[in-house]
């Protein structure tokens, strides 16, 4: 067998168990309400009703991360000047309607250039990761996003920092990689594919930008740089749309 099929039958071995498992607890929970619903009180319904509700939003997500990585080598990229801003504020408030109670702090400096990127791809990055950082953290704790221009290498940073269940050094690489996750009883808890931030990767490369991860103290910092759109036109501070 060569690697590319021992990938192959990786990959669908994966998404067979992560498929089955939200498939199983949707038909068992609904199985269970058919049954006994007289004799099921109505905290019971809701419950097992927000159970589905979870399985299933979990399961289009895991379905649109497959897709996504099915067609990557084929996606096509449309590069624009952008102001980031206004897309990481839209990617918090989608974000912030699925954690209510977390706190959202975003802060980009004014004198931040414009970045030459797909606007949709840039949306799913910063989407991914404002969504991971609340995913791994407590509730009531806020998720800061932080942009600017980064002076010395020409790029404009930026950051997603959480003080969630951070993350050991030696994994700093392998949580780029397909269907990798963290193991430890605090990541058990929380349920994923392990192919967000693979994605999340996969997307800056293929926009000439670079992601990075730092975590120490309880404090986890997602790093993703851009190239400004024209450093010539930054000099005239007409780098914007």
């Amino acid at each position: 067998m060569n690697n590319n099929e021992k990938d192959y039958e990786d990959f669908i071995s994966t998404v067979s168990h992560e498929l089955r498992t939200p498939l199983t607890s949707i038909r068992g929970f609904a199985q269970t309400m058919l049954a006994s619903w007289d004799k099921l009180d109505d905290n019971s319904k809701k419950k097992f009703l927000k159970i589905i509700e979870d399985q299933s939003n979990r399961l289009i997500n895991l379905v649109e991360n497959m897709l996504s990585v099915a067609k990557s080598d084929k996606e096509t990229f449309v590069f624009k000047e952008t102001d980031i801003l206004p897309i990481i504020n839209a990617a918090v408030s989608l974000v912030k309607n699925q954690y209510k109670t977390h706190s959202f702090h975003v802060d980009v400096a004014q004198e931040t250039p414009a970045v030459l990127i797909d606007r949709d791809k840039f949306m799913q990055i910063m989407t991914n990761l404002i969504e991971n950082a609340a995913k791994y953290s407590d509730e009531n704790s806020q998720i800061k996003i932080k942009a600017g221009y980064c002076q010395n290498c020409e790029y404009v940073s930026i950051k997603v920092i959480d003080k969630g269940i951070g993350i050991a050094k030696e994994d700093y690489e392998k949580i780029f990689t397909k269907f990798s996750r963290i193991d430890n009883p605090l990541t058990r808890k929380v349920q994923g594919s392990g192919l967000g931030l693979y994605i999340t990767k996969n997307l800056v490369d293929k926009m000439n930008g670079k992601i990075s991860v730092e975590s120490s103290a309880g404090e986890t910092t997602f790093e993703v740089l851009f190239p400004v759109c024209n450093l010539e036109t930054l000099a005239r501070e007409k780098c914007r749309q």
